[in-house]
């Protein structure tokens, strides 16, 4: 005999405000009802927004002002899906024209590709919406995504809000897995020693520029110059981590490459599949190590001893601050109105719907604008 499936769970909107007057933030979507307590305080927009919705229908506030949210942030919603408010209980959205598709947020993500998505999700860290499961999430995933092929670069950019493991191997994993404050609790000291080293070794005098050619035309470099070179690191620091992000972190690998599939998720795929996997959001010290050392071998073989050193310790200060930045970005909560509160949630528009075209720049956006890769500010029309 067959077994009837489960239906979604009804809530009354009495239960909705009572679960809400504990702490809990529920909002609705018309009668789809999602519990976003475990989100709050990642929300772009800050957490108090959500806390002030918690209770109503966000269906119109999806299509904004102030911001229009994607279809990714539209497709994150639904792994917050928890049931179906009771018939009668529903609240009419304040703006939206039913039956038009505008302003009814949740509905206008019904393309062919979302329409099969299943009424009722299994709960929280069950599959990708939309995807299907193309991985195990059970077993390691960096040995798997090589074989989604072309489906990879569609489902990479489909963000879920699940842990990741990447290894078979415990060692391997938990060197690939690092907490912010390990960065900056390895790296300052190196920044301080380093940036000691490279002041009192200019203040000794005997540093000149192009000396290696010319002994009567050389430059001498003064202990003075070193705040202004150590800027100088910093600066190309920056324009180094946009170059990476956009060039490297950003190729679109092969269909038919696994190899290069596997190296993509390795290096950033992983991070945009799962943006707040907290364990993977800073860069482990032990490969970061290996380039550290690259772009200081490089460094000294083009500029003299003390003045490579002293551009190296102010980009690796950059790389430091990028670091806690980039945390910052997805796990901070920054006032509204101010430079970081900007920032984040020009971030978060690379991770759910620009990742290919824009917003490569984490710690500042300056190098987007003469790359023109800027994301373009939303517009909105005046109602009547």
């Amino acid at each position: 005999m067959a077994t009837a499936t489960a239906g979604p769970r009804s809530f009354s909107a009495a239960e909705v405000r009572a679960r809400c007057a504990q702490g809990a933030c529920l909002v609705s979507c018309h009668r789809r009802l999602y519990d976003l307590s475990g989100f709050v305080r990642l929300h772009p927009g800050g957490e108090q927004l959500l806390r002030r919705r918690a209770g109503t229908d966000v269906s119109a506030a999806l299509d904004g002002p102030p911001h229009r949210h994607s279809e990714n942030a539209r497709r994150w919603l639904e792994q917050y899906y928890v049931g179906e408010i009771e018939p009668g209980d529903e609240q009419v959205p304040p703006r939206g024209r039913a039956g038009t598709g505008v302003g009814t947020g949740c509905t206008e993500i019904q393309s062919p590709r979302t329409a099969a998505w299943p009424r009722a999700w299994p709960g929280k860290h069950s599959f990708s919406p939309g995807t299907g499961d193309l991985v195990d999430w059970k077993k390691p995933l960096l040995w798997q995504v090589g074989y989604l092929g072309e489906k990879y670069d569609e489902w990479v950019h489909q963000p879920v809000d699940r842990p990741i493991r990447l290894f078979h191997s415990d060692f391997l994993e938990f060197l690939s897995k690092t907490a912010w404050y390990v960065v900056f609790m390895v790296w300052t000291p190196v920044v301080l020693y380093l940036s000691w080293v490279s002041y009192t070794s200019l203040a000794q005098g005997n540093t000149r520029l192009f000396s290696s050619f010319t002994t009567e035309y050389s430059i001498p470099v003064h202990k003075y110059y070193f705040p202004f070179i150590f800027l100088l690191g910093m600066i190309l620091w920056s324009l180094l981590e946009y170059l990476i992000h956009r060039f490297v972190f950003h190729m679109k690998p092969p269909a038919s490459n696994y190899y290069l599939i596997t190296l993509h998720f390795l290096l950033h795929g992983q991070h945009h599949k799962s943006p707040f996997d907290s364990s993977r959001l800073v860069f482990p010290p032990v490969p970061a190590s290996l380039v550290i050392g690259f772009f200081y071998g490089v460094l000294r073989l083009l500029l003299p001893e003390v003045l490579g050193l002293t551009v190296f310790v102010g980009g690796l200060c950059g790389y430091v601050i990028y670091d806690m930045m980039h945390y910052y970005l997805h796990y901070g909560s920054p006032k509204k109105g101010t430079y970081l509160y900007g920032l984040k949630a020009y971030h978060v528009k690379h991770h759910f719907e620009h990742q290919r075209s824009g917003s490569f720049g984490i710690s500042t956006r300056f190098w987007d604008y003469p790359f023109r890769t800027l994301i373009p500010e939303e517009t909105f029309k005046k109602e009547d």
